[in-house]
């Protein structure tokens, strides 16, 4: 009878995205993550198997946590346009502060494994799908409920341009260590979506 696991995976897969978060997949030594995560070796090895697939998890789990928060945030009832705001101000705060920062920063190492891991690579294409779908379907209740003008005759476009608006803030909070510069990025974004 094998023993039970002394440690809870889900608190693991997060403390593995701030240590890949941190210094990058490739950056990432064996050791680093065994201090990082706080277990031994062989429980690693037992539970996640190797580090491609400790960071292939890791990238999964943070990527559909914040996934699931922003499709819940836009089928909330109400104004469309605030519910959208809210996520990007979300992106921005989480930025801001040096504790969760990290954890946003896997998302780098994630999209430079793209061209060499299918199995990441497949994984965000079906998220973008959903994140699309999602700000789109939110954007036609928008358009329905008298939020939108007519000027926006594109709404999967728009869409599109919102989700990868999110993604970018992450890149310029690598760039970046000023806070007014994702406030511009934010408020610029969201001018979009006015009349």
């Amino acid at each position: 009878m094998g023993r039970n696991k002394e440690f809870d995976t889900s608190v693991v897969l997060r403390k593995a995205m701030e240590v890949f978060g941190h210094y990058g997949y490739e950056g990432t030594s064996l050791q680093l993550l065994l201090d990082g995560l706080g277990i031994a070796r062989q429980s690693l090895y037992d539970t996640y198997g190797t580090k491609k697939e400790l960071f292939i998890s890791a990238v999964k789990h943070y990527v559909n946590e914040k996934t699931e928060a922003v499709i819940s945030m836009l089928e909330r009832p109400g104004p469309v346009k605030e519910s959208i705001a809210s996520i990007f101000t979300e992106v921005a705060e989480a930025l801001k502060d040096q504790v969760r920062r990290n954890e946003c920063f896997i998302m780098h190492s994630a999209i430079d494994q793209v061209p060499h891991v299918p199995e990441i690579a497949a994984f965000f294409k079906q998220d973008a799908v959903r994140l699309e779908q999602a700000f789109h379907q939110a954007l036609v209740r928008a358009f329905k409920q008298g939020e939108l003008s007519n000027r926006h005759d594109d709404l999967l476009a728009l869409a599109r341009y919102l989700n990868h608006a999110r993604y970018s803030l992450t890149q310029a909070a690598k760039l970046t260590s000023n806070p007014v510069v994702l406030d511009d990025i934010v408020k610029v974004t969201l001018a979009t979506l006015d009349l």
